[in-house]
């Protein structure tokens, strides 16, 4: 039976902070060496993932270094970037030669959502991949949905083909208005559809709480991870195959796999626990962005929208005496990105954000912060 914890590549180790296609190869073959042996085998890759560079760099580490019956692998096609109906195969086939690999144990229509659905729709892209399966080219399809309920329902009720859907499932979001988790997951399971999560710590927020939250965690179990608790509440869900969590170092391959070996389901104290602090987190979030970094590229004013954001929060949660550094590491990233009073309003980047936030509006707050503020003298 296949564990239920999957390697996300969406945030790889990298050399450089600043640049999303400097992957450290030496620590991210350390980490799926390590994810392997101790007998883990979900890979969750996608074509546009570190700047389209995620896919070669998995070939790497993985594929040319492991046994292909070793490990199962998933990558996404994404409807958003198709012009026509022919660029669904360039795609695939460049996905093909960039992992390596003859196949693909899972294969995803990328992001579907209110927009992107007609694309995928315009172009077959459904049929597409019904038909690459039928090639044996692909073993299982699915989507990945950040979305409504409502279109969810619709999609899997008009695509009962689709072996599986990858939802954003964690308990910061379960009784969220603009995420609805829930409802999802219920959709899903009302379709009898396995689900495997995404975005279980909310793209890391979820992995470092503010600290009344971390002292209710610690009092029930000392040794445990915030990050653990997250990851459990995920794959403790009913009809839940397999949890992604998006590893950037060794440590947290090795946090994640302890207890994820011999999984055991949260039980109601646990689960009360979350509810409290669920809470606390609430009060404590400005912008919750899961630092996904879809909105960048299309951006005219290169504005490093999801580093601001994180930026914001932190100054949001700080003391007056450590908003400095909040601020220094601000002015760093403006030295060579837009700053965030340079956004123009045009909404690029609410149009592929998968958390559906108003994120010009958002920009509004962390220029207010940081755009006229200065360093404290000494």
């Amino acid at each position: 039976m296949q564990k239920k914890l999957g390697f996300g590549c969406m945030r790889l180790p990298l050399l450089d902070k600043n640049d999303q296609t400097s992957i450290d190869t030496a620590t991210l073959n350390e980490m799926v060496d390590t994810f392997l042996d101790r007998g883990f085998t979900y890979f969750d890759t996608a074509y546009v993932y570190h700047g389209f560079k995620s896919e070669e760099v998995m070939r790497e580490a993985l594929v040319k270094r492991h046994k292909r019956d070793a490990f199962a692998l998933a990558t996404k096609l994404p409807p958003r970037m198709l012009k026509t109906a022919a660029d669904q195969e360039t795609i695939f086939n460049e996905q093909l030669a960039k992992c390596g690999v003859e196949y693909f144990d899972y294969y995803l229509i990328h992001n579907i959502g209110v927009s992107s659905y007609p694309q995928a729709s315009k172009y077959g892209t459904f049929g597409f991949v019904v038909n690459k399966k039928k090639e044996g080219k692909i073993k299982n399809i699915g989507i990945s949905f950040h979305d409504t309920p409502e279109l969810l329902d619709e999609v899997l009720t008009a695509h009962p083909e689709l072996d599986f859907v990858q939802l954003q499932l964690n308990y910061i979001d379960w009784d969220n208005p603009g995420i609805q988790s829930r409802r999802c997951h219920e959709v899903a399971r009302k379709h009898a559809k396995p689900i495997i999560v995404m975005e279980p710590c909310k793209g890391g927020s979820l992995a470092i709480v503010p600290e009344k939250a971390e002292k209710l965690l610690k009092a029930y179990k000392p040794d445990a991870s915030a990050a653990s608790w997250a990851i459990r509440f995920a794959a403790s869900l009913e009809g839940v195959v397999t949890v992604l969590s998006g590893m950037s170092a060794l440590e947290q391959v090795l946090d994640n796999t302890s207890y994820m070996a011999d999984f055991k389901p949260l039980n109601d104290e646990e689960l009360q626990i979350i509810d409290r602090v669920t809470g606390i987190i609430n009060e404590n979030t400005a912008v919750p962005c899961t630092l996904c970094r879809y909105c960048e590229p299309g951006c005219p004013k290169k504005i490093a929208i999801p580093d601001y954001f994180a930026l914001y929060n932190s100054a949001k949660r700080a003391t007056s005496a450590n908003f400095s550094s909040q601020f220094v590491y601000y002015l760093n990233l403006t030295a060579s990105r837009g700053k965030a009073g340079d956004c123009i309003d045009c909404k690029q980047c609410e149009k592929v954000c998968p958390q559906h936030l108003k994120i010009t509006e958002h920009l509004k707050d962390v220029a207010k912060t940081f755009d006229n503020a200065s360093l404290p003298t000494r």
